[in-house]
């Protein structure tokens, strides 16, 4: 009877009839239970089909059967990641690695999913995992290029890539990595035609979509390619992050087609998709807010003066998401005495190991802090060269890095709330960003993080700390440059103007913005969108 079943699920999909494949595979691996070849291929098929759910009971009953069946764990969390269940995902790919060290994809699976989720020490583990098996291979190529990359080393990652093309010609991951680091690199034509390649070739690829429409302005001329995207929509394979991230391209070319209800339905799905994956919640900052506050006030920050170590080099950038930390840092590094950090995630990391009643615990954490930085600075560069630190929720430690650093200059960017929450509900964030990205929960959200601002804007000396509101750094660039670095202790450079002409790598969502001559908004942006705002309307009456 179970040869007679496989004969039969052979022959359906050979005909292209993959649903009844999977009903007579089912059945096959129902007859023989103990069989876990056959229920990893049950699994398999399903994945390909798109039936996340009954791939992750496949393969569960392959690892079942055979525990050792390796490519079944690694397959299993493929299945998981689907359906969003990041930590049993994350489970079996470790499971994976442990029953063979030879193998590249568990750990590099791991890796990326990690790196997704914020977590960036464990992702690094685990590409450094990958790049060393044996015998090499185009993931554990592609794991030294993410080693590269994290280390700074961009035009080494791109050589990498480029030289793993070249020895495994059309890798669509391959070329889809190398089209993020064409876009850090604002190479905006070579990265829309990776992306174009990768989406066009598989629906696994759907969320590269995202990427390449932010490469540039969509118009009537990209009708090919919007209909592209919304026949990769209906399909029903795709994997949940990469659905999402295909709404979120879809509402932003719908956006640049003047269309902002169409794109408001697609920002929403994206959102509503977030919420079912566990999105972070709205109270949950509104509470560590308020902590926070409660924590640090003034009597506290002025108790601690002398506390920490006294060394200036950072230049902390810090704000709500969106509210224009990449364009500071764009400034500010097209200064000769000033080198870009970008996104360091060593408070976030750290925060929680320092004991801030402890004078020894602060001044060692500044320390440390500080070797970080002076480890970033080129070599010839000055001995008072000054280092960017852009992590836009270094807002919530702030309290913390003046009682570790407390000469450190730190510039807060604010920005209108309402043009921050719809930027928020536009933008892909990674799950292990903490934010949410729309509804009552984002607007909660904003709303704490902004009393938060005000606190720091009151308790933080005043020498210590410069506002930059990007209404007015957008309106009037030359007298607001000048403030920003005389409050930043530096000396004027006509090229901060030109934050357009800075050449460096951007890894944020602002690459492209950055990349643009700074011009005036159109005031009240936000008012094309006012119809559809619904529970965000609430940002325009604080």
């Amino acid at each position: 009877m179970t040869n007679t079943l496989l004969m039969r699920a052979r022959s359906c999909l050979d005909a292209g009839r993959l649903d009844k494949a999977i009903e007579l595979l089912r059945a096959a691996a129902a007859s023989v239970p103990a069989d876990a070849a056959l229920w990893h291929d049950f699994g398999y098929l399903c994945l390909k089909a798109g039936r996340f759910g009954e791939a992750v009971d496949g393969f569960r009953a392959a690892v079942l059967a055979d525990p050792r069946f390796t490519l079944a764990h690694v397959r299993l969390g493929v299945a998981l990641q689907a359906v969003g269940d990041t930590g049993a995902a994350l489970e079996a790919y470790r499971h994976a690695a442990a029953l063979d060290g030879s193998r590249a994809d568990a750990p590099f699976r791991a890796g990326a999913l990690l790196e997704a989720l914020g977590r960036q020490a464990l992702a690094l583990a685990a590409y450094r995992q990958a790049a060393s098996t044996r015998p090499p291979s185009a993931l554990s190529g592609l794991a030294e290029a993410r080693l590269a990359l994290d280390a700074g080393r961009h035009d080494q990652a791109e050589q990498l890539l480029r030289a793993l093309l070249a020895t495994y010609p059309g890798h669509l991951e391959a070329t889809d990595t190398l089209g993020s680091v064409l876009a850090d690199a604002g190479n905006a034509e070579a990265a829309s035609a990776c992306y174009e390649h990768v989406t066009q070739a598989s629906p696994q690829y759907a969320g590269s979509f995202y990427d390449l429409v932010r490469c540039r302005r969509i118009g009537a001329a990209d009708a090919t390619l919007i209909g592209r995207m919304t026949a990769t929509a209906a399909r029903r394979d795709l994997h949940a992050e990469a659905r999402l991230k295909l709404h979120l391209a879809l509402g932003k070319a719908a956006d640049d087609l003047g269309n902002p209800a169409e794109a408001m339905r697609q920002f929403d799905l994206a959102a509503a998709m977030r919420r079912r994956g566990n999105e972070a919640d709205g109270q949950a900052i509104v509470a560590r807010v308020e902590h926070l506050i409660d924590r640090f006030d003034a009597q506290r920050l002025v108790q601690a003066a002398g506390t920490g170590h006294p060394d200036r080099t950072a230049i902390l950038i810090a704000g709500l998401p969106r509210s224009g930390t990449t364009l500071v840092e764009q400034i500010l590094s097209c200064h000769p005495d000033v080198h870009a950090g970008g996104e360091l995630p060593f408070w976030t990391e750290r925060a929680a190991l320092v004991d801030e009643r402890d004078p020894v615990s602060l001044a060692r954490t500044g320390i440390e802090y500080a070797d970080l930085l002076h480890g970033l600075v080129p070599d010839g560069a000055a001995a008072t060269a000054r280092v960017t630190d852009k992590m836009p929720l270094n807002l919530f430690q702030l309290g913390l890095v003046h009682l570790c650093l407390p000469r450190v200059v730190v510039v807060l960017c604010r920005r209108r709330p309402i043009d921050v929450a719809l930027s928020i509900h536009r933008t892909y964030f990674h799950r292990g960003a903490g934010l949410p990205t729309g509804g009552a929960p984002l607007v909660a959200a904003v709303q704490a993080m902004e009393r938060l601002a005000l606190h720091w804007r009151q308790v933080l000396p005043a020498a210590q700390l410069h506002e930059v509101v990007f209404e007015r750094l957008v309106s009037d660039p030359g007298e607001q440059v000048a403030a920003l670095l005389s409050a930043c202790g530096l000396a004027w450079a006509e090229a901060c103007l030109h934050p357009e002409r800075n050449a460096r790598v951007v890894r944020t969502p602002s690459r492209w913005q950055v990349r643009q001559p700074i011009t005036p908004p159109s005031p009240d942006a936000w008012r094309r969108y006012e119809p559809w705002l619904g529970a965000l309307g609430a940002l325009l009456h604080p």
